[in-house]
């Protein structure tokens, strides 16, 4: 408990401390967002606003994660060290973000509304989740156990159902492209996707810690979890956590700074590694329910379009149907963290239902 707490103070520290920092020098280089011309007409006030600043959670998440096991050579110099699965996880955010970075750049070079074209950004997912589905299933500890398994889970792995290496490749690669696409559409409203990333992110540290407390490696009874690396995840998604916290802090209406695509994409990344590294792949389709919706409303009305020339929504994402309804922002936003906390907590209670039932409870 002592690591996460570290981890979750330093990485809000750094996020609330580094952010004005970055919105002076992105205000100065003139790293300004552009805005949709076909959005709702509230937003062009928005237009200049700088961007790129998922940089800062990128570093407090790294800050969190440094500082815990710094402290752990210090006070402990037998204590852990930094694990496999903690710096995949971290290595799929980084590079993701990377990608969303570059994206963000040329929008504001170019000063328009499209970065990386469609191919570009799919080759940059491509390449950093390729990377971490081959390494992730490697790197077995003394159990045996890798950070990822080949088989599909929900609440633990599905034995069943396995989809072998190259299956597993082939699905990470969607898992990853699908969820990071996912929370960019979300990121469209001040702090809807920060505030939203950051229950996620907080039902990821109560379910890895919950699974470092009965580890089976360590505690061998009815309901124990194998899964590689447990408290060091905690740590990442508690240093994220933080960040997106201490991000919000700025982000929040009115913004005084967007997270772009390098903050959307890494979050996405973020939470598809942790699922993945956690035995959660499907339970994430409940604790990310928001997000869901979301890029569910972008499909149907692609969908809808294509098929009657009509539009389901008024405009998709679903967030920006609400609006142009006359509601105002701000409302949209609570309403939309409401909708994105009941679905972490449904997630959570699912969760831990497993646990009773696996013990008897």
């Amino acid at each position: 408990m002592k690591s996460i707490l570290i981890a979750a103070a330093v990485g809000l520290v750094v996020s609330i401390l580094f952010t004005p920092y970055l919105i002076r020098v992105f205000s100065r280089q003139g790293f300004g967002q552009e805005i949709r011309e076909e959005g709702p007409q509230n937003h062009k006030s928005k237009r200049g606003t700088p961007t790129m600043g998922g940089v800062a959670i990128l570093v407090a998440m790294w800050a969190g994660y440094i500082a815990v096991h710094v402290d752990n050579r210090f006070s402990d110099p037998r204590g852990p060290e930094p694990t496999a699965s903690g710096l995949l996880v971290l290595f799929l955010t980084t590079a993701l973000g990377l990608v969303g970075f570059l994206d963000d750049f040329i929008k504001i070079r170019k000063q328009r509304n499209l970065g990386l074209n469609k191919t570009a950004k799919l080759v940059g997912q491509f390449v950093a989740t390729i990377a971490f589905a081959i390494l992730v299933l490697r790197f077995p500890n003394r159990d045996g156990l890798t950070p990822a398994s080949v088989n599909l889970s929900f609440v633990r792995d599905i034995t069943i159902v396995s989809f072998g290496v190259v299956g597993f490749v082939v699905f990470c690669y969607l898992l990853v492209s699908a969820w990071s696409n996912a929370v960019n559409f979300t990121d469209g409203l001040d702090g809807l996707a920060g505030g939203t990333s950051a229950m996620v992110l907080a039902s990821y540290v109560f379910i890895s810690y919950w699974q470092f407390h009965y580890d089976c490696s360590q505690l061998a009874t009815a309901g124990c979890y194998q899964v590689r690396d447990p408290l060091d995840l905690a740590v990442v998604a508690a240093a994220a956590m933080a960040g997106c916290v201490g991000f919000l802090w700025w982000n929040a209406a009115p913004a005084k700074i967007f997270m772009g695509d390098t903050g959307s994409l890494a979050l996405g990344g973020l939470i598809a590694g942790l699922s993945m590294s956690t035995r959660t792949e499907l339970l994430l389709v409940i604790i990310g329910g928001l997000f869901v919706v979301e890029s569910l409303s972008v499909v149907l009305q692609i969908a809808m379009f294509r098929a009657t020339r009509r539009r389901l929504f008024r405009m998709a994402p679903f967030h920006h149907h609400f609006e142009l309804a006359g509601w105002a922002e701000t409302t949209v936003i609570i309403r939309f963290w409401l909708l994105g906390g009941i679905c972490c907590m449904f997630g959570l209670g699912l969760f831990y239902s497993d646990w009773l039932g696996a013990v008897g409870g």
